[in-house]
């Protein structure tokens, strides 16, 4: 068998992990070994925190629809259960929006729910 240089490649491959590792502290900007692991930890944290990102997300919406509607005299879980029953299709973060940019809408909506 003919023998293979793997210089070039194996530079490149090196090169690119210590490239995307810019900005991390010490040694894991630097040294390839440690880059690699910490871009592969990385990695991993931010698939993970994709999901939680989600799960904050809607938090805030239910927060901020709770703040909303309790000025008019509702509880979050009565207002979503009035709006259940009413075949509402607002979903959290439709209500949380308008109850930031539009609080006049959900004053009205109140209005027809308690009809």
């Amino acid at each position: 068998m003919s023998r293979v240089k793997r210089g070039n490649v194996a530079r490149k491959r090196r090169k690119k992990v210590l490239k995307a590792a810019e900005g991390f502290i010490g040694s894991t900007s630097k040294l390839f070994r440690t880059a690699n692991q910490r871009l592969l930890r990385a990695g991993v944290y931010s698939y993970n925190d994709r999901a939680k990102r989600k799960s904050e997300m809607r938090k805030l919406w239910i927060s901020r629809t709770n703040a909303m509607v309790r000025k008019h005299g509702w509880t979050y879980s009565e207002f979503m259960n009035a709006l259940n029953i009413n075949s509402s299709v607002l979903n959290r973060k439709t209500l949380s929006q308008l109850s930031v940019l539009d609080p006049k809408a959900i004053a009205y909506i109140n209005t027809q729910l308690s009809k």
